[in-house]
C-alpha cells in the first residue's frame, strides 16, 4: 500500500482497500461511493467492451463479496448490491437505466443488462436515473470521445448525480474501489474532497490522468 497521488481535493492509495481502510479515519468521511467486485465471475468480452478488455477480469470477482465492513463509514451508495443485498440492512435504491428508448430492450441487448442498482443508507426510497449506456464510446453519453479506460466503467454523468444529492461541497467521499476513477472526477468538479483506492496501478495511472485533464478544464471545481 502506498500513497499514489495527491493534491488539494483528491487522494489517491495503490493497494487493497482492506490494508488502507484501517488507517482512514471514519470521521472525516462523509460518504462512501464505490464499485466493487460482485462475486460473479465477469469477465469482459469484446463485444461487451469495444474489444478493449477481452478477457480481462475484476480482481476479487472470483469470491464472494461482503459490503459489511464499509458500513462502518456511515453513509454508502454501493453498487452491484443486488448480488449481495443478503448481508445488507434494509435501506433504499438507486438504479441506473442504461437505456436510451425501447429499442434496447429487443433483439440482442436483451440479454445484457439493461440498468444496474446500487443500495444506499442515505435514503430509504428507490431513485432512478437514466444515462445512456451501451459499452461502445459512441454509445456513451457525455464520454462519447473518450476511450472506454475499465471493463465495468460507469459514467461520471452518473457519479455526479449521486454526489451532488448524497453529500455537500466540502464533504470527503471515499472510493475503497476506484477504478479508472469515475467517481474521482465528479469530485473533482463538484467540489468533494475525495480518498480514492485502487489494487491495480493502471487504473491509477488511468483516474490521475482523468483529474488532471479535470483540473486543466475546470480548475478542480465546477
Amino acid at each position: 500500500m502506498r500513497e499514489f497521488y495527491s493534491d488539494d481535493f483528491a487522494t489517491i492509495y495503490h493497494g487493497d482497500c482492506r490494508e488502507v481502510l484501517p488507517g482512514i479515519d471514519p470521521a472525516v468521511v462523509s460518504l462512501v461511493l464505490t464499485d466493487p467486485p460482485y462475486g460473479i465471475k465477469f469477465q469482459a468480452s469484446s463485444r461487451a467492451a469495444a474489444g478493449k478488455f477481452e478477457g480481462d477480469r475484476v480482481v476479487g470477482d472470483d469470491l464472494p463479496f461482503d459490503p459489511r465492513f464499509l458500513l462502518d463509514f456511515g453513509r454508502c451508495v454501493i453498487f452491484g448490491a443486488n448480488y449481495f443485498a443478503h448481508l445488507l440492512p434494509p435501506g433504499g435504491w438507486i438504479i441506473w437505466s442504461k437505456v436510451q428508448d425501447n429499442r434496447w430492450s429487443h433483439g440482442a441487448y436483451s440479454t445484457r443488462s439493461l440498468a444496474e442498482v446500487a443500495w444506499t443508507n442515505c435514503h430509504q426510497y428507490v431513485g432512478l436515473y437514466n444515462c445512456f449506456w451501451a459499452g461502445s464510446p459512441m454509445h456513451r453519453k457525455g464520454e462519447e470521445r473518450m476511450s472506454q479506460l475499465h471493463p465495468t466503467q460507469k459514467p461520471v454523468e452518473l457519479m455526479r448525480w449521486i454526489v451532488g444529492r448524497c453529500s455537500k461541497p466540502g464533504d470527503t467521499v471515499l472510493d475503497p474501489f476506484m477504478g479508472s476513477g469515475p467517481i474521482a472526477k465528479a469530485c473533482s468538479e463538484l467540489g468533494r474532497h475525495y480518498i480514492g483506492i485502487e489494487i491495480e496501478e493502471r487504473y491509477c495511472d488511468a483516474a490521475v490522468e482523468r483529474l488532471k485533464v479535470q483540473s486543466m478544464d475546470f480548475g478542480g471545481v465546477a
